[in-house]
């Protein structure tokens, strides 16, 4: 019995069960009491695939995205419409008709208030006066406000009918043109 003691004292013996017993005690490397080593390998295994997994993500390179790329492509316009152009220069040319009747009211009143109108009529009278006291050619009757107006109108409206009717004519030359010689060639470019 005395010797049943001796062997349960003995810290070398490999026959004790307990934590920190035994050569492959607190030395093996997962903590197991086993010794087996196949949890060595699991793990080695887990974390050779946790690296390749992380070198098969690709990053985005910064340097290929420094320089912003342009996407171009050439294209042709092969027909016109006329009916379209029609449209849009009878509204461009009223536009402009408008236009050119705003600003020919603004500059007959710049001009009516500098004075510029009664000293060409009185150089003007003077110059055609006859020996007689009568008056020469009175030019700020003919060139009154309501009277300057009116042809301005008339010559917007003749503007409106020649614009429209030259353009869908061009239209229709673009047309017949274009299928002769392909039309015109247009590059579009897109920054991205």
């Amino acid at each position: 019995m005395g010797g049943g003691a001796n062997s349960d004292s003995d810290p070398n013996s490999g026959s004790g069960s307990g934590p920190g017993t035994g050569p492959t005690g607190p030395a093996g490397p997962a903590g197991s009491s086993t010794g087996t080593g196949t949890t060595t390998e699991t793990s080695t295994a887990g974390g050779g695939f946790a690296v390749a997994a992380a070198n098969a993500v690709r990053r985005p390179r910064t340097s290929a995205r420094a320089v912003p790329r342009t996407r171009k492509a050439r294209l042709r316009v092969a027909k016109a419409d006329p009916w379209s152009v029609m449209k849009v220069s009878f509204l461009l040319s009223i536009a402009l008709g408008v236009c050119t009747i705003v600003a020919v009211a603004v500059l007959w009143m710049v001009m009516n208030a500098m004075g510029v109108f009664s000293a060409i009529s009185g150089t003007i009278s003077q110059a055609t006066q006859s020996g007689d006291a009568s008056g020469g050619f009175e030019i700020e009757s003919f060139l009154s406000l309501p009277k300057v107006l009116l042809f301005t109108t008339v010559i917007a409206v003749i503007d409106v009918v020649l614009a429209t009717a030259l353009a869908t004519l061009g239209a229709f030359i673009y047309n017949l043109s274009a299928g002769f010689v392909g039309g015109v060639e247009v590059t579009l470019a897109e920054d991205e």
